[in-house]
């Protein structure tokens, strides 16, 4: 019996005759491209039958979806081969993440050689073309089947409310729950495991896969339960995407702000102080006050004023803003001060919790209330360099990137509801001119909106979709690219963020704006309007580098550590031919610090061409080196750090060519007119 179905390729519909027994492997099959298909809206695998009606289309290995079900297979494959090779594995959660896949493991830590034996049975497996085949079971049925799985056993009992948090919605979820089977070409189960799907039709689709690395990992992402072996890996739809992607990631690891910071001697991550805080060593210590310097002078000259508030809080704080009830996970545990006890131990006076500052907009709630406010003043700016602390677990902190202290550049603007969207625009223009002044120039935006059926989120449906559409209006003014989030909003109002592409085409969000009808109203904020009435402002939160933290590992990666000129923590060195010269360059040195340029004099016992080695690796801007001639031409000559020269510029070309560069914030790398190089 025959009836027709719908299928939508390329946005194009075509009705089709099918069988009874048609599935999408039957429309699909031949196109190794296609990895599953939307049938009726809902992602399924090729292998699902279909019936009269349905609307079908197939979905691309290319595509991110595709991709991400290819990494999800192409992590059950790693996890078949490593149980085969290490029988007594027990297997934990394997989902596909941004550019690959990882599997944990109960297992004994795993070497570099175990990974290649791995990968050896992988690419097996993989030219068996193993089907994957989806069963639905009953409860009692995974339970059987995973008795010799704790973790399994453990992902059964929570079907009914899985997280994306700890990726255990790849496992389990909805109603149901099911089981594939890798099936050999003999129809015998060779393994099998316990997913939600969809997966390709069969290994053989995985074209291009590659095991990265190992690492700890804590069961479900907490750091009370069991220590696991966490398997990261690889996958692209063709080899030469898998090749290109390992080029990246080769080039990201020389660039890794962790490496660099220690090389350039910027930064370090003591062990004696704790995971997720830095200090800053000299060098990093200019870099980090030439950006704020910057940042601030910004806010300054664009009408914001400048407020400082203490990093530690009275609690009720905290309660008033709405904060602890959603972040109390995320802010470090209370201490309790200010407790009076007499000699017989009994408490006369009552401690009170203070609480480490985790965001800002609370004290600035209290400065605005500190005295009556009028119309006239809005829009009303505050803005702040705070110090925050959030606790994040010590599996999760990462260099600069995500850390447990860190410095907001944050401010907050109060003004009228009439005021929100002329203020937003503002805003997302401001911030967007100080990403590209310091050389970041491809961006996206991405609107974060509430998720209705969450608790997370408070406030009434017309105060965010009013809010929303704000934003939303804002953002398109831009004419830059607007992509949803839907649930990533902040839990008392949308957010609209900027995505920004570094040199490697890696994304990082950046600057966010977000509006808030909440907090004033906790806060009893208001104002005093023309006809005399008291009014409640809006109120507008924006960081425009995120943290000042991040954003130095950011652009350590972003520029290889090669900073430009103007951020460059040394901006010259002077490098004498021979020690006799050491008196000449530290004049020029001193004529330069009177500019206000960076500069040293390497006066070691040091080679000269060793100290050109020395300061390439520095990554410094600028080399001035001088001998016999150059001394009696009252010159240097000039080596930049693409390695070309320029000789005999006479001192005071010299000076003035170096803070000119300086001074305009070029990001461009200094060069020699028209690549002149040594000796041309």
């Amino acid at each position: 019996m025959s009836s027709t179905i719908t299928i939508v390729h390329n946005a194009e519909p075509e009705t089709k005759v099918i069988e009874d027994t048609t599935t999408g492997l039957d429309l699909f099959g031949d196109d190794k491209s296609i990895v599953a298909m939307h049938l009726n809206g809902e992602t399924v695998d090729l292998a699902t039958q279909l019936s009269a009606g349905d609307v079908v289309e197939p979905v691309s290995m290319t595509s991110d979806e595709g991709l991400s079900i290819v990494r999800h297979s192409a992590a059950h494959v790693t996890a078949q081969a490593l149980q085969d090779i290490f029988p007594q594995a027990r297997l934990g959660i394997g989902p596909p993440i941004t550019d690959g896949f990882y599997y944990d493991f109960q297992t004994e830590p795993l070497s570099a050689d175990d990974l290649k034996q791995v990968e050896k049975k992988m690419q097996a497996i993989i030219k068996q073309r193993q089907r994957f085949v989806r069963r639905v079971v009953s409860e009692e049925e995974a339970l059987r089947e995973e008795a010799n799985e704790p973790y399994k056993l453990e992902l059964i009992a929570d079907k009914g409310h899985p997280s994306d948090d700890d990726n255990s919605s790849v496992e389990v979820g909805g109603n149901e729950l099911t089981m594939y089977d890798n099936v050999t070409r003999n129809g015998t189960v060779a393994w099998r495991d316990l997913c939600r799907g969809p997966h390709v039709p069969n290994t053989g689709y995985i074209k291009a896969v590659a095991l990265t690395k190992t690492s700890a990992a804590y069961w479900r992402g907490d750091q009370h339960n069991a220590q696991l072996q966490r398997v990261y890996g690889t996958a692209w739809a063709t080899r030469d995407d898998l090749k290109a992607y390992q080029t990246r990631m080769a080039e990201a690891a020389k660039r890794d702000h962790r490496k660099l910071g220690q090389e350039l001697d910027l930064f370090s991550f003591p062990e004696e102080i704790g995971p997720g805080l830095v200090v800053f060593h000299p060098k990093g210590g200019i870099l980090r006050h030439e950006i704020e310097s910057y940042i601030t002078k910004r806010h300054i000259d664009a009408g914001f004023d400048l407020v400082d508030t203490p990093i530690i809080s009275k609690g009720d704080l905290f309660h008033t803003s709405g904060h602890l009830p959603y972040y109390a996970d995320t802010m470090f545990p209370p201490m309790t001060v200010d407790e009076e006890v007499d000699a017989e131990g009994n408490v006369r006076h009552q401690g009170q919790e203070y609480y480490l500052k985790a965001m800002n907009c609370p004290m600035h709630n209290l400065i605005f209330r500190s005295r009556g406010r009028s119309y006239r003043e809005r829009p009303l700016r505050f803005y702040e360099l705070g110090r925050d602390f959030r606790y994040e677990k010590s599996g999760v902190v990462q260099g600069l990137t995500r850390m447990r202290g860190f410095t907001q550049d944050d401010s907050h603007t109060y003004c009228t509801p009439e005021q929100a969207g002329d203020e937003i625009k503002m805003l997302l223009g401001f911030f967007l001119s100080i990403l590209r002044d310091f050389g970041l120039k491809e961006f996206y935006l991405e609107l974060s909106t509430r998720d209705a059926s969450s608790s997370k989120f408070i406030g009434s449906d017309e105060d965010w979709e009013a809010a929303t559409e704000i934003l939303r209006v804002a953002a398109e003014s831009t004419g830059l690219e607007l992509v949803a989030d839907p649930g990533g909003a902040a839990f008392y109002g949308p957010k609209v963020s900027v995505q920004a592409k570094d040199a490697l085409g890696r994304t990082w969000q950046m600057s966010t704006v977000q509006y808030d009808f909440n907090q004033p109203a906790r806060f009893g904020l208001e104002y005093t309007a023309a006809d005399g009435s008291h009014q409640q402002p809006v109120m507008i939160h924006c960081a425009k580098l995120g943290s000042v933290e991040r954003f130095i590992g950011v652009l350590t990666e972003h520029y290889a550590g090669a900073f430009p000129a103007w951020l460059s923590p040394v901006q010259v060195v002077g490098i004498p031919v021979a020690g006799e010269f050491n008196g000449y360059l530290d004049t020029i040195a001193t004529r330069l610090r009177e500019r206000g340029v960076r500069v040293e004099v390497d006066e070691s016992d040091d080679r000269m061409q060793k100290k050109i080695r020395n300061a390439t690796r520095q990554k410094v801007p600028f080399m001035l080196i001088a001998g016999e001639k150059d001394r009696e031409a009252q010159a240097v000559s000039f080596r930049f750090r693409d390695g070309s020269q320029l000789n005999g510029v006479p001192i005071d070309d010299a000076i003035d060519r170096i803070v000119e560069h300086i001074t305009s914030r070029d990001n461009a790398d200094p060069t020699s007119p028209d690549g002149v190089s040594a000796g041309e």
